[in-house]
C-alpha cells in the first residue's frame, strides 16, 4: 500500500476517522463501513497502512452527507481513483471559494457536483 505524500499535505489537520470510528458515527458494524467504500459511498485514505476516512464526509445526524457521497460517485464513475477524488475534494479551489469538500456542506454543494461531472467527461 503506497502512501500519497501530498494527500498526506491536504488531509492535514482535518480529522481523519479508523474504520471502527466511522461505524460507531454511523451507528452500523465495520463490515457495512467496507461495503460502503467498496460502493464508492466513501472513499479511504490510505496513511501508515491504515484506511482512514475525512470526518467530513459524515453530517451532524450520523449519517453520510449525501453530497459528498454524490461528488464521490460522480467523480468515481468519471475514472477517479480514491486518491484522486480525495485530492480534488481537499484542494483549495479560489473560484469556489474554499475546499469543495467544504462546499459540499453548504449551499455550493451542486455546484461542486456539477464540476465533478464536467470533470469526468
Amino acid at each position: 500500500m503506497e502512501e500519497n505524500k501530498d494527500l498526506n499535505a491536504l488531509l492535514q489537520g482535518d480529522e481523519l476517522l479508523t474504520m471502527p470510528e466511522v461505524a460507531e458515527e454511523l451507528g452500523i458494524a465495520v463490515t457495512r463501513v467496507h461495503d460502503l467504500l467498496h460502493a464508492k459511498k466513501m472513499v479511504a485514505h490510505i496513511q501508515d497502512g491504515q484506511r482512514y476516512v475525512p470526518a467530513l464526509f459524515i453530517n451532524d445526524k450520523g449519517a453520510i452527507n449525501k453530497y459528498v457521497s454524490g461528488a464521490i460517485t460522480v467523480l468515481a464513475d468519471g475514472g477517479f481513483s480514491d486518491e484522486e477524488i480525495l485530492e480534488y475534494l481537499f484542494t483549495e479551489d479560489a473560484s469556489l471559494p474554499g475546499r469543495p469538500v467544504d462546499g459540499l456542506q453548504g449551499h455550493l454543494a451542486r455546484e461542486v457536483i456539477r464540476r465533478a461531472q464536467a470533470m469526468g467527461l
